[in-house]
């Protein structure tokens, strides 16, 4: 297909409602042009609401009686889908009884029947996915505790795996809070395996606890970037050998060539410290543990 879609053969034009990267071959993604369509606001669904009840072709065969404000709240539960709007107020109109007037009142109680809970935007399985898990953990990065539980409430309930979520609380912990408030880490793990244990609906109660408290902790990723920053000299740099005095020998004669000789023991000295060589030489001076102030 696709020599015939760079020659112009074929003119190729789609729709979907995924994420076209993920989801669309990458070889026709780069032949292509993508357009992002934003979703209805509630004005736009009032307005085809109100269309819907005035064209014969619709319901404007029905006399109907309902007011702005009922049609309103349909749009706003609705999120954006039009599908949904007119499908709860076609049920509204089919199911409620005839007056003596013969007409058909449509009242807030009625609507909120019909229509049920509000429509989450949430496809767990979809790119909602990745920006809800990722505005959580941004929130709880960025200490606010209200967005970190509204973005806890929009995942539970959009039908996301609650241990998903617990462990996604677990990195955080370590991620962010880290040696700033070490408990964070004790608290997250604690809750993860709690989760495991009880289930939902109960879950949602652990898992808010766990992601407040992350939420409202000090933050330090001190030891974060402190393995990263090692973990890329050990991939990329000629880091020499580990000093003789700080080796293993577990078997005799290796002492004899220097494995152990000289090592101090740090319980032998005040406070259990001693100064002595841990490091290789190619890499002394080099610091990865920079502590921050948030850490007492």
């Amino acid at each position: 297909m696709l020599p015939y879609v760079e020659d112009g053969t074929v003119i190729l034009i789609g729709a979907t409602t995924e994420n076209p990267y993920f989801e669309v071959n990458k070889a026709l993604i780069s032949r292509s042009m993508v357009f992002r369509l934003k979703p209805l606001t509630p004005d736009n669904v009032f307005t085809i609401l109100k269309n819907a009840i005035k064209n014969p072709e619709g319901l404007g065969s029905y006399n109907i009686n309902i007011e702005d404000s009922t049609l309103k709240k349909i749009a706003e539960i609705s999120n954006g889908d039009v599908r949904t709007a007119l499908n709860s107020l076609e049920v509204a109109v089919l199911t409620t009884p005839i007056d003596q007037n013969g007409k058909i009142n449509i009242t807030n109680e009625i609507a909120a029947e019909c229509v049920g809970k509000k429509k989450a935007v949430f496809d767990k399985s979809g790119d909602s996915h990745y920006d809800n898990i990722s505005a959580f953990i941004k929130s709880m990065r960025g200490s606010d505790p209200d967005a970190t539980v509204f973005y806890l409430a929009r995942a539970i309930e959009g039908g996301e795996d609650p241990v998903f979520i617990a462990r996604r609380i677990v990195i955080a912990a370590a991620e962010d809070v880290g040696l700033a408030n070490p408990n964070a880490l004790v608290v997250a793990n604690s809750a993860m395996q709690a989760v495991a244990s009880v289930g939902m609906p109960e879950a949602r109660i652990i898992l808010s606890e766990a992601a407040v408290y992350v939420a409202n902790s000090k933050k330090s990723n001190a030891t974060y970037l402190a393995i990263d920053k090692a973990l890329e000299d050990v991939r990329t740099k000629d880091t020499g050998e580990i000093p003789m005095h700080i080796r293993n020998a577990p078997a005799e004669g290796m002492k004899d060539f220097g494995y152990s000789v000289g090592y101090k023991y740090p319980h032998d000295y005040p406070g259990h410290v001693v100064k002595q060589q841990y490091l290789p030489d190619k890499m002394l001076g080099t610091k990865y543990y920079i502590k921050d102030d948030t850490i007492d």
